[in-house]
């Protein structure tokens, strides 16, 4: 199996995992007829704890396995007997396109963090905001998740004022405000319906409207968010949330019909037994 089919089957389980097993952050219905979308969030993270690249490649690394990890460490290697700074530089941008290419967004995002820290550059902000967002929702460890989050808002901040009529950074921010990175989470639940507003297609907007407002019990609104995504594209995520948001609606024929199109989108045999099972679930 590829390294990206099992970063979507482990993104996927993972989230699941995250919306249902932990404490639900201050998200709630709000009363009947108040005009905020079906979402108030809550509590803000504890301050960010020391977390460095090398703390968390370390995980990674166990995640990937030894294969996958040999170049990494060797760049690790060149990079702490690096002489100058063009030189630091380099290395840490190809160990920022290593960790992406195997679908490990934490670890790069602190190298995007790096270098946007030094060159200013709009497209290393927009990395690292957007990794350490995806770092946040695949982690269930709240000092790992109060330090994502707390970059994510610096990198995405930045790129904000770069270029403020950018979408991707826009949402992004938005994302990370709801995570816990602002006073007020309807800061970013507001900046997220900004971006629809101008693009009702856009993913990460929807995607996330979307998750948030399944964690709000609000599952008619997830609906439409990931029957848009899936309008654009047939992909593994939005069909398993769509599932999710059928089955809490007690909707049983479309949550079945949901997974079923998730086990199609990822003919992997581990990950069709538990589409399996929770169609069994269903039909008993």
């Amino acid at each position: 199996m590829k390294g990206k089919q099992i970063a979507i089957i482990v993104a996927v389980l993972v989230i699941v995992g995250y919306l249902y097993s932990l404490p639900v952050k201050g998200l709630i219905k709000p009363k009947e007829g108040h005009a905020n979308n079906g979402m108030v969030a809550g509590s803000k993270p504890a301050p960010a704890a020391n977390i460095s690249a090398d703390m968390v490649s370390a995980t990674a690394k166990t995640a990937i396995g030894a294969n996958l990890s040999a170049k990494i460490t060797d760049l690790e290697s060149q990079l702490k007997q690096a002489a100058g700074e063009k030189q630091k530089e380099e290395l840490q941008r190809q160990l920022a396109k290593q960790w992406d290419d195997v679908n490990q967004p934490a670890p790069a995002a602190f190298y995007y963090l790096e270098l946007a820290r030094k060159q200013h550059d709009f497209n290393d902000w927009l990395n690292a905001g957007t990794r350490f967002n995806d770092a946040y929702r695949l982690s269930q460890d709240s000092s790992l998740q109060s330090a994502f989050v707390m970059n994510a808002v610096e990198a995405l901040q930045n790129a904000n004022k770069l270029q403020p009529d950018n979408l991707d950074a826009k949402a992004g921010l938005g994302v990370a405000y709801v995570n816990g990175g602002a006073p007020s989470p309807m800061q970013g639940i507001s900046l997220l319906l900004e971006v629809v507003a101008k693009d009702p297609n856009n993913r990460s907007a929807n995607l996330n409207l979307g998750m948030f407002s399944m964690k709000s019990g609000q599952y008619e609104k997830a609906v439409v968010r990931f029957k848009t995504l899936i309008a654009q594209k047939p992909e593994v995520e939005p069909y398993f949330y769509l599932a999710e948001s059928y089955k809490q609606l007690g909707q049983k024929q479309q949550a079945i019909d949901a997974y079923q199109k998730c086990k199609e989108l990822m003919p992997d045999p581990t990950f069709g037994k538990r589409i399996d099972d929770f169609i069994k679930e269903l039909k008993n």
